[in-house]
Protein backbone atom coordinates (compact mmCIF):
# COMPACT_ATOMS: atom_id res chain seq x y z
CA UNK A 1 0.00 0.00 0.00
CA UNK A 2 1.33 3.23 -0.97
CA UNK A 3 2.43 5.88 1.87
CA UNK A 4 -0.49 7.90 3.22
CA UNK A 5 -0.58 10.65 5.75
CA UNK A 6 -2.84 10.96 8.53
CA UNK A 7 -3.83 14.61 9.92
CA UNK A 8 -4.37 16.02 13.65
CA UNK A 9 -2.89 12.98 15.02
CA UNK A 10 -3.35 12.91 18.85
CA UNK A 11 -3.30 15.66 21.56
CA UNK A 12 -0.61 17.57 19.54
CA UNK A 13 -3.12 17.21 16.08
CA UNK A 14 0.61 16.17 14.14
CA UNK A 15 0.82 14.77 10.50
CA UNK A 16 1.99 11.49 10.54
CA UNK A 17 3.50 9.54 7.44
CA UNK A 18 2.68 5.82 7.07
CA UNK A 19 2.63 2.72 4.93
CA UNK A 20 0.79 -0.39 5.50
CA UNK A 21 1.49 -4.29 4.77
CA UNK A 22 -0.75 -7.08 4.45
CA UNK A 23 -4.32 -8.33 5.13
CA UNK A 24 -5.66 -5.50 7.94
CA UNK A 25 -7.74 -8.61 9.51
CA UNK A 26 -4.76 -10.10 10.23
CA UNK A 27 -3.22 -8.83 14.06
CA UNK A 28 -1.81 -5.66 13.46
CA UNK A 29 2.21 -5.18 14.22
CA UNK A 30 3.12 -1.17 14.34
CA UNK A 31 6.97 -0.61 13.80
CA UNK A 32 8.75 2.09 15.25
CA UNK A 33 11.98 3.19 14.24
CA UNK A 34 14.59 5.03 15.98
CA UNK A 35 16.05 8.47 16.99
CA UNK A 36 17.00 10.25 13.27
CA UNK A 37 15.57 7.39 11.51
CA UNK A 38 12.51 7.10 9.21
CA UNK A 39 10.03 4.43 8.77
CA UNK A 40 12.48 3.27 5.81
CA UNK A 41 14.48 1.73 7.90
CA UNK A 42 12.36 -0.97 8.64
CA UNK A 43 13.01 -2.41 5.17
CA UNK A 44 10.66 -3.44 2.74
CA UNK A 45 11.57 -7.27 3.49
CA UNK A 46 11.06 -7.36 7.04
CA UNK A 47 8.15 -5.84 6.82
CA UNK A 48 7.32 -9.07 3.86
CA UNK A 49 8.43 -11.43 6.58
CA UNK A 50 5.86 -10.55 9.17
CA UNK A 51 3.51 -10.26 6.67
CA UNK A 52 4.35 -13.96 5.50
CA UNK A 53 3.63 -14.68 9.02
CA UNK A 54 -0.16 -13.45 8.35
CA UNK A 55 0.68 -9.97 10.30
CA UNK A 56 -0.65 -6.52 9.44
CA UNK A 57 2.41 -4.37 9.47
CA UNK A 58 2.34 -0.83 9.81
CA UNK A 59 5.44 1.22 9.86
CA UNK A 60 5.21 5.11 10.29
CA UNK A 61 8.01 8.39 10.79
CA UNK A 62 7.66 9.53 14.19
CA UNK A 63 7.31 13.28 14.68
CA UNK A 64 10.19 15.23 13.30
CA UNK A 65 11.06 12.77 10.74
CA UNK A 66 10.80 11.55 7.42
CA UNK A 67 7.47 13.40 5.84
CA UNK A 68 6.02 13.77 9.47
CA UNK A 69 5.13 16.78 11.24
CA UNK A 70 8.58 18.43 11.93
CA UNK A 71 8.74 21.44 14.95
CA UNK A 72 11.31 23.60 13.47
CA UNK A 73 9.74 26.44 15.17
CA UNK A 74 10.57 25.16 18.34
CA UNK A 75 13.71 26.28 20.66
CA UNK A 76 17.09 24.95 19.35
CA UNK A 77 17.55 21.92 21.07
CA UNK A 78 20.62 22.05 23.52
CA UNK A 79 21.83 18.30 23.87
CA UNK A 80 24.74 19.55 25.97
CA UNK A 81 22.45 21.35 28.56
CA UNK A 82 19.78 18.42 28.84
CA UNK A 83 22.80 15.58 29.56
CA UNK A 84 23.39 17.97 31.97
CA UNK A 85 20.06 17.95 33.47
CA UNK A 86 18.78 20.86 31.88
CA UNK A 87 15.81 20.24 29.90
CA UNK A 88 14.72 23.95 29.05
CA UNK A 89 15.20 23.15 25.38
CA UNK A 90 12.49 19.85 25.35
CA UNK A 91 10.10 20.74 22.79
CA UNK A 92 8.29 17.69 23.88
CA UNK A 93 8.76 14.14 26.22
CA UNK A 94 8.42 10.30 25.50
CA UNK A 95 4.59 10.62 26.54
CA UNK A 96 4.41 12.75 23.52
CA UNK A 97 5.75 10.64 21.05
CA UNK A 98 3.63 8.14 22.96
CA UNK A 99 0.45 9.74 22.53
CA UNK A 100 0.94 10.15 18.62
CA UNK A 101 1.23 6.44 18.37
CA UNK A 102 -1.92 5.86 19.85
CA UNK A 103 -3.39 8.63 17.74
CA UNK A 104 -2.50 6.67 14.80
CA UNK A 105 -3.61 3.91 15.93
CA UNK A 106 -7.17 5.63 16.64
CA UNK A 107 -7.18 7.27 13.15
CA UNK A 108 -6.50 3.76 11.69
CA UNK A 109 -9.37 1.99 13.50
CA UNK A 110 -7.25 -0.51 15.77
CA UNK A 111 -8.20 -0.56 19.15
CA UNK A 112 -4.88 -2.53 19.93
CA UNK A 113 -1.46 -3.54 18.65
CA UNK A 114 1.11 -5.68 18.97
CA UNK A 115 4.37 -2.74 18.82
CA UNK A 116 7.58 -3.36 17.48
CA UNK A 117 10.44 -0.87 18.66
CA UNK A 118 13.64 -0.25 17.58
CA UNK A 119 16.22 2.08 19.63
CA UNK A 120 13.95 4.98 19.99
CA UNK A 121 11.08 3.31 18.74
CA UNK A 122 11.54 0.81 22.06
CA UNK A 123 11.83 3.10 24.30
CA UNK A 124 8.39 5.10 22.69
CA UNK A 125 6.89 1.12 22.96
CA UNK A 126 7.45 0.92 26.37
CA UNK A 127 5.80 4.31 27.36
CA UNK A 128 2.53 3.53 25.03
CA UNK A 129 2.66 0.17 27.66
CA UNK A 130 2.80 2.02 30.44
CA UNK A 131 0.67 5.19 29.87
CA UNK A 132 -1.93 3.15 27.23
CA UNK A 133 -1.36 -0.37 28.68
CA UNK A 134 -5.12 -1.50 27.21
CA UNK A 135 -3.57 -0.57 23.43
CA UNK A 136 -1.01 -3.03 23.89
CA UNK A 137 -1.32 -6.59 23.17
CA UNK A 138 2.92 -7.29 22.99
CA UNK A 139 5.59 -5.04 23.44
CA UNK A 140 8.63 -6.11 21.18
CA UNK A 141 11.87 -4.20 22.64
CA UNK A 142 14.55 -3.98 20.07
CA UNK A 143 18.28 -2.18 21.24
CA UNK A 144 16.59 -0.13 23.26
CA UNK A 145 16.90 0.52 27.39
CA UNK A 146 15.08 2.11 30.16
CA UNK A 147 15.89 5.33 31.01
CA UNK A 148 17.69 4.24 33.94
CA UNK A 149 21.63 5.88 34.45
CA UNK A 150 24.08 3.58 33.35
CA UNK A 151 22.96 1.59 31.45
CA UNK A 152 22.22 1.27 27.91
CA UNK A 153 24.85 4.02 27.45
CA UNK A 154 26.25 4.57 23.71
CA UNK A 155 30.54 4.57 23.00
CA UNK A 156 30.96 8.43 22.28
CA UNK A 157 34.25 8.23 21.58
CA UNK A 158 33.42 5.50 18.84
CA UNK A 159 31.80 8.51 17.15
CA UNK A 160 34.21 11.06 17.78
CA UNK A 161 35.52 11.83 14.41
CA UNK A 162 32.51 11.60 12.60
CA UNK A 163 31.59 14.96 12.69
CA UNK A 164 27.70 16.54 11.69
CA UNK A 165 25.71 15.13 8.84
CA UNK A 166 26.60 17.55 5.56
CA UNK A 167 24.05 19.36 4.07
CA UNK A 168 24.71 17.65 -0.12
CA UNK A 169 23.68 14.51 -0.77
CA UNK A 170 26.53 12.61 -2.39
CA UNK A 171 28.34 13.92 0.98
CA UNK A 172 24.93 12.53 3.20
CA UNK A 173 25.06 9.22 1.61
CA UNK A 174 29.25 8.85 2.42
CA UNK A 175 28.48 10.22 5.59
CA UNK A 176 25.37 7.93 6.81
CA UNK A 177 28.00 5.10 5.38
CA UNK A 178 30.42 5.63 7.31
CA UNK A 179 28.02 6.46 10.57
CA UNK A 180 26.57 2.49 9.74
CA UNK A 181 29.79 1.24 9.90
CA UNK A 182 30.69 2.42 13.28
CA UNK A 183 27.45 0.92 14.64
CA UNK A 184 26.68 -1.97 12.37
CA UNK A 185 26.93 -5.53 13.76
CA UNK A 186 30.32 -7.16 13.59
CA UNK A 187 29.31 -10.62 12.82
CA UNK A 188 27.06 -9.89 9.57
CA UNK A 189 27.43 -8.78 6.16
CA UNK A 190 27.86 -4.89 6.06
CA UNK A 191 25.34 -4.31 3.41
CA UNK A 192 26.73 -0.97 1.88
CA UNK A 193 24.43 -0.46 -1.41
CA UNK A 194 21.78 -1.12 1.32
CA UNK A 195 22.83 1.80 3.13
CA UNK A 196 23.35 4.05 0.17
CA UNK A 197 20.11 3.46 -0.98
CA UNK A 198 19.06 4.03 2.35
CA UNK A 199 20.82 7.18 2.64
CA UNK A 200 20.01 8.56 -0.47
CA UNK A 201 16.10 7.95 0.14
CA UNK A 202 16.42 9.48 3.88
CA UNK A 203 17.96 12.52 2.47
CA UNK A 204 15.35 12.91 -0.19
CA UNK A 205 12.35 12.47 2.34
CA UNK A 206 13.75 15.47 4.74
CA UNK A 207 16.36 14.44 7.37
CA UNK A 208 16.75 16.87 10.39
CA UNK A 209 19.75 16.89 12.73
CA UNK A 210 17.71 19.42 14.67
CA UNK A 211 15.32 16.71 14.62
CA UNK A 212 17.19 13.94 16.06
CA UNK A 213 18.38 16.22 18.54
CA UNK A 214 15.07 17.25 19.74
CA UNK A 215 14.03 13.25 19.93
CA UNK A 216 17.06 12.62 22.07
CA UNK A 217 16.33 15.85 24.43
CA UNK A 218 12.55 13.69 24.82
CA UNK A 219 14.32 10.27 25.45
CA UNK A 220 16.57 12.27 28.40
CA UNK A 221 14.09 14.39 29.50
CA UNK A 222 11.41 11.48 29.95
CA UNK A 223 13.89 9.82 32.60
CA UNK A 224 14.07 6.37 34.21
CA UNK A 225 10.92 4.09 33.61
CA UNK A 226 12.31 0.98 35.65
CA UNK A 227 9.86 1.62 38.76
CA UNK A 228 6.84 1.93 35.81
CA UNK A 229 7.94 -0.85 33.63
CA UNK A 230 8.05 -3.21 36.92
CA UNK A 231 4.06 -2.33 37.12
CA UNK A 232 3.13 -3.70 33.20
CA UNK A 233 1.32 -6.73 32.65
CA UNK A 234 1.84 -6.51 28.29
CA UNK A 235 4.00 -9.78 27.14
CA UNK A 236 7.15 -8.35 26.12
CA UNK A 237 10.10 -9.72 24.33
CA UNK A 238 13.74 -8.08 24.20
CA UNK A 239 16.50 -8.49 21.57
CA UNK A 240 19.65 -7.36 21.73
CA UNK A 241 22.70 -7.58 20.29
CA UNK A 242 26.44 -8.08 22.46
CA UNK A 243 28.24 -5.53 19.98
CA UNK A 244 25.96 -2.63 20.50
CA UNK A 245 27.76 0.38 20.49
CA UNK A 246 24.95 2.65 20.41
CA UNK A 247 22.98 1.11 22.86
CA UNK A 248 24.78 -1.04 25.30
CA UNK A 249 23.88 -4.31 26.49
CA UNK A 250 22.69 -3.53 29.57
CA UNK A 251 19.89 -1.79 28.66
CA UNK A 252 18.29 -4.61 27.20
CA UNK A 253 19.22 -6.82 30.22
CA UNK A 254 17.64 -4.01 32.20
CA UNK A 255 14.68 -3.53 29.78
CA UNK A 256 14.11 -7.56 30.57
CA UNK A 257 14.52 -7.36 34.15
CA UNK A 258 12.09 -4.93 35.03
CA UNK A 259 9.45 -5.77 33.20
CA UNK A 260 8.00 -9.23 34.50
CA UNK A 261 8.07 -12.19 33.03
CA UNK A 262 10.22 -10.67 30.25
CA UNK A 263 12.29 -12.65 27.27
CA UNK A 264 15.58 -12.00 26.65
CA UNK A 265 16.81 -12.70 23.49
CA UNK A 266 20.86 -11.68 23.56
CA UNK A 267 21.99 -12.24 19.62
CA UNK A 268 26.07 -12.83 19.55
CA UNK A 269 27.50 -10.12 16.86
CA UNK A 270 24.39 -7.65 16.43
CA UNK A 271 25.19 -4.03 16.82
CA UNK A 272 22.86 -0.97 16.24
CA UNK A 273 20.82 -2.12 13.30
CA UNK A 274 18.86 -4.76 11.27
CA UNK A 275 21.07 -7.07 9.46
CA UNK A 276 19.71 -9.02 6.93
CA UNK A 277 20.35 -12.19 7.85
CA UNK A 278 18.59 -11.75 10.72
CA UNK A 279 14.87 -10.65 9.05
CA UNK A 280 13.42 -14.26 8.96
CA UNK A 281 14.89 -15.26 12.90
CA UNK A 282 13.46 -12.16 13.92
CA UNK A 283 9.98 -11.98 11.62
CA UNK A 284 9.77 -15.80 13.36
CA UNK A 285 10.27 -14.85 16.69
CA UNK A 286 7.96 -11.96 16.75
CA UNK A 287 5.23 -14.10 15.14
CA UNK A 288 6.07 -16.57 17.90
CA UNK A 289 5.55 -14.05 20.39
CA UNK A 290 2.23 -12.03 19.03
CA UNK A 291 0.23 -15.49 18.38
CA UNK A 292 1.34 -17.33 21.96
Amino acid sequence: MPEQRAHRIGPSGIDLAYERFGDPDDPPVLLIMGGGAQMINWPEQFCQALVDHHLHVIRFDNRDSGHSTRFDDAPVPDIAAAAGGDFATASYTLSDLAADTVGLLDHLGIASANLVGASLGGMIGQMVAIEHETRVRTLTSIMSTTGAPGVGEPDFTAFAELGQPPTTKDEFVDWQVRAMRISASPGFEFDESAVKDRAARTFDRGYSLLGMHRQAIATLASGDRTARLEQLTVPTLVIHGDADRMCDLSGGRATAAAIPGAELVVVPGMGHNLPRELWADFATRIADHVTK
